[in-house]
């Protein structure tokens, strides 16, 4: 997806340089000012192909080709946007308000790989049901999703951080929504490992499209299954449970509630982004739970939601993966993000038929080292008991 998009702002910013270089022929700009441009057109326009090319040679993606890829399509995107806002207002006879905007884009894009990339967001919400037992009721969960270690700038610095930031909430359980890694297992380097075994409350956790091994490129040295192995291993090591389309039960007193775990299922990698989703083996996880008990699903892919829904589960479902695309923005309180033209629901909480969804933005980031808006996130869910 991401790369389909990369070659449409492309070719449109290709056209928009030769108008914009043909509107300096005809307004008599200099010969080096547009021998300038051109060499400063040509460079920024062929990045995505350095990084593809550079994707090509390569036996496979390492972490470091992943960090460094993933900088230079902001480096791309950051020559790009400010000079199309900038050919929009000059299209307009408004030169100087075009310098403008397009050092303000700058700015905002440079703020977003700095302070937007980094800078922990706590959102706090109450979820009621008359379902739940009264022993339940006040029950603190932290939801985290989408850490994507191998992409982390300062892994140890970002994740001791969101740990301590979670400790200090004082939750009764947390609940990881998949994506822990980016490409593989060896992201889970010992000191990685012995971070993310800080938190003070249990952690359970489901796979994501990124820790199956989906984007292994040397699948013989490791195969994509040895790999998944490998990361619900280390979460087993790190204290994490991972709930591997199964069921455990959670007491207090004389009460207990459901927590049901969905694996990502392989069969849906090339669907991930479908707005229609159906997952053959995903009532496997809810074997012989009863209908009756009050039940907490966490899975990675929001679209299972109306499955999960009609099968009768998930009074309050947690989920992941799409990051509000990274961009979101907030106007009279009303929330719009890119994700919108790929997903019915894509960020926050969702209502239906007595139920919950919501969706975390995650704390990593993919494709672009950047956060506009969507904020990394830690969710504290307080469940609460209502006649």
């Amino acid at each position: 997806m991401l790369f389909s998009i990369s070659i449409l702002i492309g070719l449109c910013t290709i056209a928009a340089d030769m108008h914009h270089y043909r509107r300096m022929r005809r307004e008599g700009a200099g010969t080096l000012r547009r021998r300038l441009f051109i060499v400063w057109a040509s460079l920024t326009n062929s990045l995505p192909l350095v990084v593809a090319v550079t994707s090509l040679l390569l036996c496979d993606h390492s972490t470091t080709y992943i960090r460094w890829s993933m900088w230079m399509f902001w480096v791309w995107i950051i020559a790009l946007f400010p000079r199309i806002g900038f050919y929009a207002l000059n299209a307009l006879h408004r030169p100087r308000l075009g310098i403008l905007a397009g050092f303000g884009i700058a700015v905002l894009m440079i703020w977003g790989a700095t302070a937007g990339r980094t800078t922990l967001r706590i959102n706090k919400i109450e979820v009621c049901s008359e379902r739940l037992p009264a022993s339940f009721d006040g029950l603190r969960i932290v939801q985290l999703t989408d850490i994507h270690v191998g992409t982390l700038v300062h892994p140890d610095r970002e994740l001791q951080r969101l740990v301590d930031s979670v400790n200090a909430l004082k939750p009764d359980l947390i609940v990881f929504t998949g994506d822990l890694v980016n490409i593989r297992s060896s992201e889970l380097e010992p000191d990685v490992m012995q971070i993310l075994a800080r938190f003070a409350a249990p952690v359970y956790s489901v796979t994501g499209n990124h820790d199956i091994g989906s984007y292994i490129k040397d699948t013989i040295r490791l195969p994509k299954a040895e790999s998944l192995a490998q990361v619900i291993e280390r979460q087993t090591q790190m204290g994490w449970q991972v709930l591997q389309d199964t069921t455990v039960y959670l007491h207090r007193g004389n009460d207990s509630i459901s927590l049901s775990g969905i694996s990502f299922d392989p069969a849906l990698y090339k669907l991930r982004h479908a707005s229609d989703l159906h997952s053959p083996t995903l009532a496997k996880a809810y074997t012989d739970v009863p209908e009756a008990i009050y039940n907490l699903t966490a899975v990675h892919l929001p679209q299972l939601w109306p499955q999960i829904r009609n099968i009768g589960r998930g009074d309050l479902t947690l989920a992941g993966h799409v990051h509000s695309m990274q961009m979101k923005i907030r106007i009279f309180g009303h929330s719009f993000s890119p994700a919108v033209c790929l997903y019915e629901q894509w960020s926050g909480r969702y209502d239906a038929d007595g139920k919950t969804l919501y969706i975390n933005d995650g704390i990593g980031y993919v494709g672009y080292p950047m956060r506009l808006g969507a904020w990394p996130e830690i969710t504290l869910i307080t469940l609460r008991r209502c006649s």
